[in-house]
């Protein structure tokens, strides 16, 4: 027996059976940037700032000092298995460092309790689109899984200069949909009916992004 859903659809198919097919939509947007790259860089930072995020500009060098100093005082942070050491402040005894597997099925991934107990996550980033200051994670195993992105109340976000592209068009290209994607635009906030800004509330409240050559 055919449901009363199944009979809907079948009469609209039927009465469309004859119908023209709708025109293709115009797709007359841009698709490639024409800013300089570091006019588009200079763009994602102005974006970046206007979301309340702290922008700092840094070589792999001088990351990880830059790393340590905005861990500050936290007790203890989280990265994913893939991520650069050598990007990363030497260990301390006043300081925890935890690897996420990347995957919540395996051993080595942190539980949400547990990820709720550490101050911050450092993660790399797949591509910053400029126009819309908006930076992508991909799940990738430097980027880890959406989890530990989300959970801990400070991010400190790499992004790689040669990934910061103009356009979203441009953006949107290098991102593999197969996998999970977080995009972000400053640290996490709402407001409430009285137009309260409130941060924290589905994500990090404090993000500090370093763009490195």
């Amino acid at each position: 027996m055919s449901t009363a859903k199944e009979d809907i659809l079948a009469r609209i198919r039927s009465s469309l059976s004859d119908a023209p097919a709708p025109p293709a939509p115009a797709r007359a947007y841009r698709r490639t940037g024409t800013l300089t790259h570091e006019q588009t860089v200079d763009m994602l930072i102005d974006r970046l700032e206007d979301y309340k995020a702290r922008v700092y500009r840094d070589t792999e060098e001088t990351l990880p000092q830059r790393i340590n100093e905005l861990l500050g005082k936290s007790s203890s942070y989280v990265v994913p298995a893939g991520f650069n050491d050598a990007w990363l402040p030497a260990d301390s005894s006043k300081r925890s460092r935890l690897v996420d597997s990347g995957d919540a099925t395996r051993a080595g991934a942190l539980s949400l309790k547990e990820l709720d107990r550490v101050d911050a996550v450092i993660t790399n980033s797949t591509v910053s689109c400029a126009e819309t200051g908006t930076v992508f994670l991909n799940s990738k195993p430097d980027e880890g899984r959406r989890a530990i992105s989300l959970i801990p109340d400070h991010h400190i976000c790499v992004v790689k200069e040669d990934t910061i592209v103009e356009l979203f068009p441009e953006a949107n290209a290098r991102v593999d949909y197969s996998r999970p994607v977080t995009m972000f635009s400053g640290p996490s906030a709402t407001s409430d009916i009285e137009l309260i800004r409130v941060e924290g509330v589905h994500g990090p409240r404090d993000l500090d992004v370093i763009i490195v050559k």
